[in-house]
């Protein structure tokens, strides 16, 4: 009897060894790692909170950078600008240094000028008329026909005679035709004694002075048509040093064309 009891004994206790050694492990593990997990839950949140500071700590540098580069960048156009604008100051010094020696040569100039030019009117106010000749045009023409070119020709036999002389060219028209149009043709009409006596007779440009003056200064009665033929002329005027002047002053014309 006393052996059935053990042995019924010792069976339930080693049908009952693995519950027993289960519920030991099980708070074994209880009590080890859930406070390692705890530990693990805290280190991982820990972990996050440090990972998105770092997150938040690079946002900041990046945009001090970008900051940092805008204001370079400011700084580098600041500097460009600078240099442009010192640049462009030297320019403008060295331009007014050329205006101011331009402009002292130009009056240096200017009163040689007017010293020529005292000293022509100076010298033309010894000088005499000798001669008027004029060559007359068709109504609206300027150029020079047969006639008018022979008279030039016998004009001119006469300049060269002289040592010291100068010419007068003056255009002039009648009254027909607006005033602005007669002006032009009259400047027209001068310019082609001009070339004829400079081109065919090789007469001095620098001897020769010429003007139009259009309907002003007419010779004859616009109302009439002999007197608006006389009118549309190119008078030729010979003046010469005084000590070479004639008692008297010539005067010649030609039909019209």
């Amino acid at each position: 009897m006393t052996n059935t009891i053990l042995r019924t004994t010792s069976f339930a206790a080693l049908a009952l060894a693995p519950f027993i050694t289960g519920c030991a492990t099980k708070k074994y593990v209880k009590a080890t790692v859930t406070p390692i997990e705890q530990k693990v839950g805290d280190l991982d949140g820990t972990t996050k909170a440090q990972a998105k500071s770092i997150e938040e700590l690079e946002r900041g540098v990046s945009r001090a950078d970008e900051r940092a580069q805008g204001a370079q960048g400011k700084a580098d156009a600041a500097a460009e600008q600078a240099t442009l604008a010192r640049k462009e100051a030297a320019d403008g010094k060295n331009l007014a240094e050329q205006g101011l020696v331009r402009a002292d040569q130009l009056g240096k100039d200017m009163t040689l000028m007017g010293k020529s030019i005292n000293t022509r009117i100076e010298g033309m106010q010894n000088y005499k008329l000798v001669s008027t000749d004029q060559v007359l045009f068709r109504s609206g023409q300027s150029e020079l026909g047969k006639e008018a070119m022979e008279m030039l020709d016998s004009t001119v036999a006469k300049v060269t005679t002289q040592k010291n002389f100068v010419v007068e060219i003056q255009g002039f028209t009648d009254n027909t035709g607006p005033k602005n149009l007669n002006l032009e043709l009259s400047r027209r009409r001068a310019d082609s004694v001009v070339r004829y006596l400079t081109a065919k007779h090789s007469l001095p440009l620098h001897r020769i002075f010429v003007a139009g003056y259009g309907m002003d200064n007419e010779t004859a009665d616009n109302k009439t048509r002999d007197g608006r033929k006389l009118n549309r002329r190119v008078e030729m005027k010979l003046y010469v040093a005084g000590d070479q002047a004639p008692a008297q002053v010539s005067s010649t014309g030609t039909p019209s064309n």
